[in-house]
């Protein structure tokens, strides 16, 4: 039987923090959950990123991202 990857994660690359935003209110909207910390300005090894993290109803677990120029 299939099911959702453990510890994997779906992510879209958005144009803007907005979107990444939108991305995540309309899919709370929709049936998902939010998880970890909510949408917003994460610094990292990789340099400044804004990003929302959702579970969808099935439990896959997605990313919106936007990297900070």
């Amino acid at each position: 039987m299939a099911t959702f990857a453990n510890g994997g994660t779906i992510a879209f690359k958005c144009d803007s923090p907005e979107q990444v935003q939108e991305f995540h209110d309309t899919a709370v909207s929709c049936g998902g959950q939010s998880i970890e910390e909510q949408p917003g300005l994460r610094e990292g090894s990789l340099g400044a990123m804004y990003l929302a993290y959702v579970r969808d109803p099935d439990g896959n677990k997605l990313c919106a991202v936007y990297r900070v120029k």
